[in-house]
């Protein structure tokens, strides 16, 4: 007996992108900065902090750049083409964190360990993720 498939998951469930930006503290934060500066000139995006320990699931430090569904076509290019070097996880933000992080990402350079564990596997309608106005005001349109 063969299995149904489930039904394709729609576009619309995605709310938010974020993309987490690793560096290591002593050899490639230079690298990060520059990203980072490069990335806040260039694109209308919420800023993360700098995370120089680990937190949440990720095992590395960095730094998390939050963006609206409307900006992926042109930041997600430019980050595969402008990425110093550095890894780099591009995760949709639904209701189902775990997935978001684990099944549903795309990387950027080499992919590093994810600590699934402290993620939930899914989130109640009171905590779906906001879409926060962006942090910076693009200065430079060479995209």
């Amino acid at each position: 007996m063969t299995e149904t498939p489930a039904a394709p998951r729609r576009i619309a469930e995605i709310a938010s992108y974020h993309a987490h930006i690793y560096y290591d503290v002593a050899t490639t934060k230079a690298e990060a900065e520059i990203l980072r500066r490069q990335i806040a000139e260039r694109f209308s995006v919420r800023v993360g902090n700098w995370h120089d320990e680990q937190v949440g699931p990720h095992r590395q430090s960095m730094y998390q750049i939050a963006f609206a569904t409307s900006v992926f076509a042109t930041l997600v290019p430019w980050l595969m083409l402008n990425r110093r070097g550095l890894s780099i996880l591009v995760h949709p933000n639904t209701d189902r964190p775990r997935d978001d992080h684990l099944i549903q990402p795309l990387w950027l350079g080499p992919s590093l360990p994810i600590r699934g564990e402290v993620l939930g596997e899914t989130l109640d309608e009171d905590e779906l993720p906001e879409n926060l106005p962006p942090n910076t005001v693009p200065q430079i349109d060479d995209v």
